[in-house]
C-alpha cells in the first residue's frame, strides 16, 4: 500500500536519501558530476526536518506492506518513496513568481514511478496551497530534466523562464503554472 501523508521529523532522514537519490538518477549530464557528488543525504535531511518542524508543507508517499519489495528492510514496516513540499512564492532577486503558492520540490525514487506516486503527491501540494489561500500554483523545472512531460501532462503552462546557478554553471529551469490551482486540483483527480 502507498499512502500519502503529512511528514513527520522521523522522515527528515529518508527525505533526505530521497532528495540526493532522485537528484543522482535524473541529473547526471545536466548537472555537473562533481556537484551530484558532493549531494548529502545528511545536510538535506538538516534543512527538511526544520521545514517540517516550523510547519512548513511537507509531504511524503509511503510504502508499506505487499508493496514493500521482498527483503526490505524498512523502518517500522514503512518505506519513504517520495515526497513533495510546498509553501507561498519564494522571492528571488530579479525573478517575479508566476502564481502564488509554489511547489518547490517533487522528487519520487525510480523504482517507485509509473505508479501514481508523483500524482498523489501533486494532489496534496494543490490542497495544501489551496488551503493556505492560494489561488494559483507553479513549479521550477530543469529545462532539461527528462522528467519535465510530467507537468505538463498535469497541465501545467509553460510560463516563464529564468537561469539559476547549480554547482557553479549556469542552468535554465521553466515554471509550469496552473491557474487557477484547481486545474491542478482536477488533473491529479482525473489520473488517480
Amino acid at each position: 500500500m502507498i499512502s500519502i501523508r503529512r511528514a513527520r521529523p522521523a522522515d527528515a532522514a529518508a527525505i533526505g536519501l530521497v532528495h540526493v537519490t532522485a537528484w543522482r538518477s535524473a541529473y547526471p549530464g545536466i548537472l555537473p558530476d562533481a556537484y551530484l557528488a558532493r549531494l548529502s543525504p545528511v545536510r538535506h535531511a538538516a534543512q527538511y526536518e526544520a521545514s517540517i518542524r516550523a510547519g512548513l508543507g511537507v509531504h511524503v508517499a509511503v510504502a508499506s506492506g505487499p508493496d514493500l519489495p521482498p527483503g526490505q528492510d524498512a523502518p517500522r514496516g514503512s518505506l519513504v518513496v517520495g515526497f513533495v513540499t510546498v509553501g507561498p512564492a519564494r522571492r528571488r532577486a530579479g525573478v517575479v513568481a508566476p502564481a502564488e503558492g509554489e511547489i518547490e520540490t517533487l522528487y519520487v525514487l525510480d523504482d517507485w514511478r509509473d505508479r501514481g506516486v508523483g500524482r498523489r503527491l501533486m494532489r496534496a501540494a494543490a490542497t495544501r496551497l489551496a488551503a493556505d489561500g492560494c489561488a494559483s500554483a507553479f513549479v521550477w523545472v530543469l529545462r532539461d530534466n527528462p522528467n519535465r512531460w510530467f507537468y505538463a501532462h498535469l497541465g501545467g503552462r509553460p510560463a516563464a523562464e529564468s537561469t539559476i546557478q547549480v554547482g557553479g554553471e549556469p542552468v535554465v529551469q521553466t515554471a509550469y503554472v496552473w491557474s487557477p490551482i484547481d486545474k491542478l486540483t482536477q488533473a491529479t483527480s482525473a489520473t488517480l
